[in-house]
């Protein structure tokens, strides 16, 4: 019996989580890999969505109208229990998320390597939904500390480990298209506000009663189905044995010089130029990018006001509360729109990188997206919406595109032995970004409303200055290059890395009879147990993004 059969068939005494009890056995479909990964997403990517409680968390006591507090502070709002919530103290949630989740993927991803993405997507599953309990218990008993703990903190945790839990694992299984694997994953993230947003609202208006908003019974109910769908995902989880490939495919030796077939060990990625130079081009990237999600709303309906509504000669603040209604309507529809290109390009792009190379694509990225935030001012000056809106169309889509081809761009660059884990690293810059872009653009857009600036024209320079981070992003892609050959470890040190695990000792390559067939009916399946939701969302956004053009 050799080496590799071995692998296939003595993972059984393992534990149900050890990465040696989801090593693939023959007959395992690759294609059912993809949606176990979506599972996990689509659920930790409401994240997004959180916003959709804030204006009832702010009645929380007073049920149909805020019980505001003039003395509040950050401190006391902590521990009220006669004052409501404001805004921007709920606010502090999101920016938790964002930063746990950078922090957690590059503290554990290493962890994640060793034990498998099973372990790692069970653990993402408690500590989310458990953190969304947490913060039910928060709601009930008015007590935001529980909330910024539970939902922030235990929640951002699980964000940075279901995140990367996919990266290596459909990487591995996709050397052909690695770009595409890594694209189908995180498309869910960018989905699971446009799932679970609408969802969490008609929620809300379900359990809304005379004395509750509804809020912590949609808590409830919505960190049980997550469980249940991040469960059937991590355990959906399977890796391929050593020297696994696709049936027929060899890895090319010649062709496009940034791709290694070496590897780097993850203690020294950090220490590589390389490695900074791609965080500084996902950092810029995100940045411009939460940049205008932030602003995309309000700046639709600051710049062209009652042009949207058939009035163009009435500016925003001349709008009555019937028109203001109406715009917010239509910018809803806005919002929504701009998801699905958010969606849509982690998708097309990364699979596009596949055929382009990742360097070229970021390329594509900087240049265009330079173009795009330059013009769009001009656009607002001559009212054409068409253009701005497909401007900023486009930018969510090379935005939600920056986060799907980096895993990739990782993996051409450092191999695939610790692309998971250097991905986490790497999702620090994601963290930074998260403060960077709104604090841009809120303070300059605050400056210019100071200095007087009407508000049509107030994003000017704001896009102008997103311009110049995306140029900074430019010179960063432009400046990666191959590693010298002093980064990659010795075959010795890659055997005896591998050999610690049962998934990968060495042996002969082969497709050994795993990841061949096609859509077969379990594979259909699983695809439509993650696809209806998403055709769900798409269908409720297209709903509101019909307003827009109506």
């Amino acid at each position: 019996m050799t080496a590799t059969t071995e692998t296939l068939t003595d993972g059984y005494g393992a534990g149900l989580l050890d990465r040696e009890r989801i090593i693939a056995k023959p007959g395992f479909n690759r294609w059912l890999v993809p949606p176990a990964a979506l599972a996990i997403h689509l659920c930790i990517g409401m994240a997004y969505g959180f916003s959709v409680f804030w204006l009832p968390l702010t009645k929380s006591i007073g049920i149909n109208q805020s019980v505001a507090c003039a003395d509040l502070t950050l401190f006391s709002a902590l521990f009220t229990t006669t004052c409501d919530w404001r805004v921007s103290d709920l606010g502090w949630i999101y920016t938790l998320f964002f930063v746990l989740l950078g922090s957690s993927a590059a503290i554990w991803g290493g962890w994640l390597e060793r034990v498998g993405p099973r372990r790692a997507g069970f653990v993402s599953a408690c500590c989310w939904c458990g953190g969304i309990l947490i913060a039910a218990l928060g709601v009930i008993f008015h007590q935001l500390w529980l909330m910024w703990i539970g939902a922030g903190v235990i929640g951002g945790i699980g964000l940075g480990l279901g995140y990367i839990s996919p990266v290596s694992t459909l990487i591995k299984w996709f050397p052909d298209r690695r770009g595409m694997a890594t694209g189908m994953a995180i498309m869910g993230f960018g989905g699971g506000a446009m799932i679970g947003a609408p969802l969490a609202d008609m929620l809300m208006n379900v359990f809304r009663s005379e004395t509750s908003v509804g809020v912590w019974q949609t808590f409830v109910v919505m960190a049980g189905v997550y469980f249940v769908f991040m469960m059937g995902g991590a355990f959906g989880y399977r890796i391929p044995p050593a020297g696994w490939r696709p049936d027929g495919w060899q890895p090319k030796v010649t062709g496009n010089a940034m791709i290694t077939h070496g590897h780097v060990h993850l203690r020294d990625a950090h220490k590589t130029p390389q490695f900074w130079l791609i965080w500084a081009v996902l950092c810029l990237n995100v940045s411009a990018g939460i940049g205008v999600i932030g602003m995309a709303s309000p700046m639709l309906q600051e710049i062209f006001a009652g042009s949207l509504i058939g009035v163009p000669d009435v500016k925003f603040a001349d709008l009555n509360k019937e028109q203001l209604a109406a715009v917010a309507a239509i910018a809803a529809g806005f919002t929504g729109l701009l998801s699905l290109f958010n969606i849509g390009g982690r998708f097309f792009w990364a699979s596009l990188s596949d055929r382009l190379g990742r360097k070229n694509t970021y390329y594509v990225f900087f240049l265009l997206g330079i173009l795009l935030y330059a013009s769009a001012p001009w656009a607002a000056g001559i009212g054409s919406k068409v253009f701005f809106v497909a401007a900023l169309c486009v930018i969510l889509s090379m935005y939600g595109g920056g986060f799907s081809t980096v895993p990739a761009y990782l993996a051409d660059i450092f191999g695939t032995q610790f692309v998971g884990a250097i991905h986490g690293r790497l999702l620090t810059a994601w963290a930074t970004a998260g403060i960077i872009g709104p604090v841009v653009v809120n303070y300059i857009r605050e400056a210019q409303i100071a200095a007087g600036i009407p508000r049509a024209q107030v994003y000017d320079f704001t896009m102008y200055i997103l311009a110049g981070l995306l140029a900074l992003g430019l010179i960063a892609n432009t400046l990666v290059r191959p590693l010298s050959e002093k980064w990659f470890m010795s075959d010795d040190e890659v055997a005896a890395l591998q050999a610690k695990s049962q998934s990968s000792n060495v042996g002969p390559t082969g497709s050994f009879g795993i990841g061949k067939g096609g859509f077969d009916g379990k594979t259909l399946a699983a695809w439509a147990v993650v696809g209806f939701p998403i055709l769900w969302g798409v269908w409720i956004t297209l709903q509101k993004t019909f307003v827009l053009f109506s």
